[in-house]
Order: C-alpha cells, then sequence, then structure tokens
C-alpha cells in the first residue's frame, strides 16, 4: 500500500454484542462440549439466532435476555439447523459465563422452553443445574435404527425426545459407527447409545447422535443424561452417579435423581470471548 493510501474508517455497525466459546463439562480447554453464548441486549428475530448458530457451527449456540424486573433470565438453545427445548451443555456454558464475569451470583434462573432452570456454583467452580428427569419406557427399535448403528441392544427404551439403546459393554459404546444418513431417517431428536462404566471414574458411558437435528456426534450431551441418570439409578440401586460421554473429545457429568428432577454438575472454561457486530 503506497505510504500516502488513506483508509477511511467507516464503521456500519450500530449494535455489538457479546459472544463466546465455552467449553462445557470439562475443566480443560479443547476438551468437553463447546457451545456458542451470545449475550443479546434485546429480543431478536428466531430467523436471525438460527443463522448466527449455523455460522458457530457448535452443536447448540445459546442466547440469554435479561429478565425483566429482576425476573428469570430468558434463555434458548438452537443448533445449525433447529431450535431444541433443553440442552445442558450450552446452560452450563451460558451459567459460566454469568458466573466468570460478574454478572451474576449465587443461584440463577433461565426461564426456557422446558420450564424455569436453576444454576447454582459452589467454591470450587462446579456449577450444578436443576433439569426434568426424562424417563424412559421400554420400545420396540423402529425400523432402521439397530441397523444404522450395528450394534446388538440389550435393552431399548424412548421418552419424548430421544431412544436409548444400551449395548452390552463400555467397549461396545466406543466401537458404534453410525451410518449417519440411515439414523437421521429414525424419527426421534436423537440416539443414545449406553453400558455400564468397565472401571472406576465413571458408573456409566455413553454416545449421542442426533443427525436429524444437525449434529451427527454430541461431545457432551447434558439433556441427554435426563434421561440417562435415572434409567442408570435405577439399573445401579444408587441417586448420584457420574456419566463419561465417550466422544473424540470426551466429558463428564455428575448427575443426582431426585424425584422427578435431575442435577447435573460439571465443570466449563472460556476458551474465546469476542465482539459481534450487528
Amino acid at each position: 500500500m503506497p505510504a500516502t493510501a488513506k483508509i477511511n474508517h467507516v464503521t456500519p455497525y450500530h449494535r455489538i454484542m457479546r459472544i463466546y466459546t465455552v467449553d462445557a463439562f470439562t475443566d480443560q480447554a479443547f476438551h468437553g462440549n463447546p457451545a456458542g453464548v451470545c449475550l443479546l441486549d434485546s429480543p431478536m428475530p428466531d430467523s436471525w439466532m438460527q443463522s448466527l448458530a449455523a455460522e458457530m457451527r457448535h452443536s447448540e449456540t445459546s442466547f440469554l435476555l435479561r429478565g425483566e424486573d429482576g425476573g428469570p433470565y430468558s434463555l434458548r438453545w438452537f443448533t445449525p439447523a433447529v431450535e431444541v427445548a433443553l440442552c445442558g451443555h450450552a446452560t452450563l456454558a451460558t451459567a459460566h459465563v454469568l458466573y466468570s464475569t460478574g454478572a451474576a451470583s449465587g443461584t440463577v434462573e433461565f426461564s426456557t422452553k422446558s420450564g424455569i432452570l436453576s444454576v447454582t456454583r459452589d467454591g470450587t467452580g462446579l456449577i450444578t443445574m436443576d433439569f426434568p428427569a426424562k424417563a424412559l419406557e421400554e420400545a420396540v427399535p423402529p425400523p432402521g435404527l439397530v441397523e444404522a448403528l450395528g450394534v446388538k441392544p440389550v435393552w431399548v427404551g424412548k421418552n419424548e425426545w430421544d431412544y436409548l439403546v444400551e449395548v452390552e459393554n463400555e467397549e461396545a459404546v466406543r466401537a458404534v459407527s453410525p451410518d449417519f444418513t440411515a439414523l437421521a431417517a429414525v424419527d426421534a431428536r436423537g440416539v443414545i447409545v449406553t453400558a455400564e462404566a468397565a472401571g472406576s471414574g465413571a458408573d456409566y458411558v455413553s454416545r449421542f447422535f442426533a443427525p436429524r437435528v444437525g449434529v451427527p456426534e454430541d461431545p457432551v450431551t447434558g439433556s441427554a443424561h435426563c434421561a440417562l441418570a435415572p434409567y442408570w439409578t435405577h439399573r445401579l440401586g444408587r441417586d448420584v452417579l457420574t456419566g463419561r460421554q465417550l466422544s473424540e473429545r470426551g466429558g463428564t457429568v455428575r448427575t443426582t435423581v431426585r424425584g422427578d428432577r435431575v442435577e447435573l454438575a460439571g465443570r466449563a472454561t472460556t476458551v474465546l470471548s469476542g465482539e459481534l457486530h450487528i
């Protein structure tokens, strides 16, 4: 560029909002499940939020709007393809942003499509979320499910969102290599594959596949543990359990069943923060 050239500093932006990428259900960067967290300064159209979620390309991006008169925050979640009714890791990521930036302390409440969700953080940084339990009923596998997973089921169940397929052991969970095109044809938000854990450090293991909503494999899925926790609590006879999700990134969810609610606990770390220009 010639030394005499001039740059016109003209910015077309009239609003700037904060946006973050947070790795959830881990205390190490580049592990767990990355979520986008957008702090809205006013309501935005659904189409805009969906476009931003597609731009971010995380399994979910959350959109947080401060509540009126001190009421609960409004919280919504979008995959790159659709809005979802519940997302654990993006809720954990959102709470982490509020706590780590000093924007909130104590108990935080979110108004969501799954009702009011409350979140707390202890002195060690462990964040606990109060979510609805999603009980499973035994089900006949729908056409194509078992073939798409390539597994031999021990038990198959279904709730309002997902199928759960228990397989023989942890190694069988690790070995699953789905046909995602075929799996996307199954009429469910997603499919959980699970087994009892083989070693110490976890009670059960799982993986979660949701190509139908634009997420081939989710690294760590809080909402899936709303089904996994009551299922394994019944199987193992203990209310407090640790689940390990065996995705490539991996992550840990501590679960406590309390009647028709499930407490999901984990840690998170911020890996990126910036300005979103509108």
